[in-house]
């Protein structure tokens, strides 16, 4: 890495700091366990517990991250007045040699009290981690090609069905290739149906 990427990704650090003390402003850099939580548009309640020996360094790189968590925050955005529904942000400070016991506990407290965890295992670094959400296996090129076919497909089911009629053209009625093809098409728009069932 050179010298001018790192400036850069301290300058992506830096700035993803003051986003995250504009949700919470007595965020700082000790020790402890954090907590986002959201309630959605339907009042479903999420929570993602997490411990970090640095907790707004740790909070930042999620905003950077691929992990389950950090894609939900990309996707949801942190809280706000105008964004409602976003990730909020809350920590209590505890010494690292607690911080996998405090974690188990917290996870298992928002099961408790409702929430939609958002985390993958129990909690921990190390004794007692236990997996408790399915890990959804990495997708690749064909998958998001044989997503997009399906997307495809029922976009344009649902066109057909409202508004077209398909059928062979006069010309081509009898011509066994145009029936393939016609066949072909047919089996194409079912593909979203399926889907949908």
């Amino acid at each position: 890495m050179n010298y001018q990427s790192i400036r850069q990704a301290k300058a992506i650090e830096q700035n993803n700091k003051k986003r995250l003390l504009e949700v919470n402003p007595k965020l700082d850099e000790e020790s402890g366990i954090y907590f986002l939580t959201r309630i959605d548009e339907n009042g479903f309640k999420y929570a993602y517990i997490g411990q970090a020996v640095h907790i707004l360094t740790r909070l930042a790189q999620h905003l950077v991250g691929y992990q389950h968590i950090d894609l939900s925050l990309k996707k949801h955005k942190l809280y706000s007045k105008s964004n409602p529904c976003g990730w909020k942000i809350g920590f209590l400070h505890f010494p690292k040699s607690e911080l996998d016991k405090q974690e188990q506990h917290y996870i298992k407290a928002y099961a408790d009290y409702g929430y939609q965890l958002r985390n993958k295992t129990s909690g921990s670094q190390g004794e007692g981690k236990a997996q408790i959400d399915d890990y959804k296996p990495s997708k690749g090129y064909r998958d998001g090609i044989q997503q997009g076919r399906k997307n495809l497909a029922k976009e344009l089911s649902h066109i057909a069905e409202k508004h077209l009629k398909i059928e062979i053209r006069e010309d081509k009625r009898c011509n066994k290739v145009s029936q393939k093809q016609y066949e072909k098409f047919m089996d194409l728009l079912k593909v979203g149906e399926s889907d949908e069932q």
